[in-house]
């Protein structure tokens, strides 16, 4: 440790990460944390919340170990203490972690994700309509559409506009009781009661204790025809009783194998489609995940990302936590490689024309001097059996058909098919020559 006073070593520390992390991550992450109390043996920090404690040990412990005095097992000796939050020491955005927030007396518990709500979603012309739908039923609760039927792909924002709902009604609508629920935890609750013999507690709770009632994944009562009559029993209730229902799906109620009955109530109100977000609107959802983990990502690298990855919200947000993890922690810059390196199988790059074992060995032919009926012969020469394992490994590459189904084209089994893929992928690690060939074959195949 650094031979001067602990407060000082603090200060020390920060002036060093200060130069190695970017401006936003400093001023969201360190910059809130003060220093209540330092001795040689320890040092008391004053975080606004846990997320920050946990940043700062996972991020720079080597770091911490270097500055700061050592507990007995070669740690940062610090002590944690958690603020009350106040404008002084605003909050970084929390990772997503689901919270229980408390509902009126005799009231349910309704489980709501911290980060979705109305002014975290970030709106485009494919959602600007279900969000508009969504502040309407949220501003006026069994009032203006119900039930409120929401779908759309996976990934696209359906429980982030969902608890959103949720979280405006219980911040602004009090009185209301809320019940967000996923179509499984729904059907566990009944058969959990079934098992216990108290299934009209179940029913009491869902049809006299909910006002508010947000279904999420209802394609999942699908083929369950008990569960289906119990739910559809427990909706005509609540909207006889002019309590609100949303309903998310990732199809229309039309194209659900559910009941005629069930399609129709659900159709009874609004139904919203909630498409997949246009280029800008990905830009900007990047941009804002970045963000809230301090890393910026330039306008360039941002639209690069979102014209590859385009038809999942998740998969935006699960590039943005890789990238963070890649140039943060290894602090590096954000280049156009680093997130071809880091996220490449996560881009979704042109479709190629469809590849057949014949225009591989056609290829293979070409480049190596054989004919295509040597490739397909018993012959075993050194000069043959080369070129027809090259066709066997690309063709496992390249075509996505079953090992048996390959090796009918090659008049093999699909363990020959899997030792000519090995053999071959050993021979490329210190063959340049072999490398060269079969970079001529694909070229050749794609020409």
């Amino acid at each position: 440790m650094l031979a001067c006073d602990t407060c000082d070593t603090w200060t020390q520390f920060i002036d060093y990460v200060k130069t190695r992390c970017t401006a936003t991550a400093f001023g969201n992450w360190l910059k809130p944390i003060r220093v209540l109390k330092a001795s040689a043996e320890e040092i008391v920090l004053e975080v606004p919340n846990v997320f920050v404690k946990e940043y700062l040990l996972t991020n720079y412990q080597k770091e911490l170990c270097t500055f700061l005095p050592l507990d007995p097992n070669g740690e940062p000796a610090i002590q944690f203490v958690i603020a009350a939050p106040t404008k002084d020491h605003p909050q970084p955005a929390p990772q997503p972690i689901v919270k229980e927030l408390p509902q009126k007396k005799n009231g349910p518990t309704v489980k709501l994700n911290p980060s979705y709500r109305f002014d975290t979603f970030i709106e485009g012309p494919s959602n600007q309509f279900v969000k508009s739908a969504a502040l309407g039923i949220a501003s006026r609760p069994g009032l203006s559409y119900n039930p409120l039927f929401i779908h759309g792909g996976v990934g696209l924002g359906k429980t982030h506009i969902l608890q959103s709902i949720g979280h405006h009604i219980l911040e602004n609508h009090s009185k209301l009781r809320v019940q967000c629920i996923t179509t499984e935890a729904f059907i566990n609750d009944f058969v959990d009661n079934l098992r216990n013999k108290s299934v009209h507690n179940i029913k009491r709770h869902y049809r006299d204790e909910v006002d508010v009632l947000l279904v999420d994944d209802i394609q999942f009562l699908q083929n369950r025809l008990n569960f289906e009559e119990e739910f559809c029993n427990t909706f005509e209730t609540l909207i006889n009783q002019n309590r609100q229902i949303v309903i998310t799906s990732d199809k229309p109620p039309s194209q659900l194998k559910l009941s005629e009955r069930m399609i129709a109530r659900m159709e009874w109100g609004l139904v919203a489609h909630l498409g997949v977000p246009e280029l800008e609107t990905r830009v900007a959802i990047l941009q804002h995940k970045a963000q809230l983990r301090g890393l910026n990502i330039p306008n360039k690298i941002a639209f690069y990302i979102a014209e590859h990855i385009y038809s999942n919200i998740r998969q935006l947000e699960g590039a943005v936590n890789r990238l963070c993890a890649q140039c943060l922690l290894l602090d590096l810059n954000i280049t156009e490689e680093i997130v071809e390196k880091s996220l490449r199988e996560m881009l979704h790059h042109a479709p190629q024309k469809k590849i057949s074992v014949e225009q591989i060995l056609k290829s293979v032919a070409t480049i190596f001097q054989v004919r295509v009926s040597d490739l397909k012969g018993s012959g075993r020469t050194k000069d043959i059996a080369l070129p027809r394992q090259v066709a066997m490994y690309l063709a496992l590459k390249l075509i996505k058909e079953s090992l048996q189904s390959l090796g009918t084209y090659f008049g093999r089994t699909h363990s020959t098919l899997l030792h000519a893929c090995k053999n071959i992928e050993k021979r490329l690690g210190s063959d340049e020559v072999l490398r060269r060939q079969i970079s001529m074959v694909e070229q050749n195949i794609n020409a």
